[in-house]
């Protein structure tokens, strides 16, 4: 698992990096989430690049988290119910490769994991599950204005209609 000190990262990508920023921003035992961009060719891109989709890049978060506390897997858990793993390219209005999901290991452990996690979750699906499963690459931190978006814009539009439904449906 990628360590950073005793804590360790997990980079996942599920539709806009807003929603998922602010559900795991609030899930015990995180301690910072990273909106940004992986997946791509394009060095050093910019939201305006990768919002045409021709990037290759999916918006992620990268998520540092103190294993002692939450668990590779249950950042997973969460990870399935704000998102939906069937529809490929898409989450919502959100529509393009950037939007895809997307779970990028960082080893061997977290490979394992997310295997047996897409395993179980196609269960309870009628639908394939189209989540991809990479190597982790290089990510890029997004820009200033992304980061943090739901807590600072918690009345903005798409914030009430899309972001509020999914924290509450990950049970904040």
């Amino acid at each position: 698992m990628e360590k950073s000190g005793a804590n360790a990262v997990a980079v996942l990508g599920g539709g806009c990096f807003w929603c998922l920023e602010a559900v795991f921003e609030l899930v015990p035992g995180v301690i910072d989430v990273e909106n940004g961009y992986a997946g791509g060719k394009r060095l050093n891109p910019t939201y305006e690049e990768v919002s045409t989709g021709a990037t290759g890049h999916a918006e992620v978060v990268r998520i540092t988290f103190d294993p002692a506390k939450v668990s590779y897997a249950h950042l997973l858990d969460y990870f399935w119910k704000v998102h939906n793993p069937t529809t490929l390219d898409r989450q919502g209005a959100d529509v393009g490769s950037q939007y895809r999901s997307v779970i990028f290991f960082a080893d061997e452990g977290q490979r394992v994991a997310a295997q047996a996690a897409i395993a179980g979750i196609a269960k309870t699906y009628n639908d394939p599950i189209v989540t991809e499963l990479l190597p982790l690459p290089r990510f890029y931190v997004a820009e200033d204005y992304h980061q943090d978006y739901f807590r600072k814009h918690p009345d903005a539009g798409y914030c009430r209609v899309v972001i509020a439904p999914k924290v509450k449906k990950a049970g904040f």
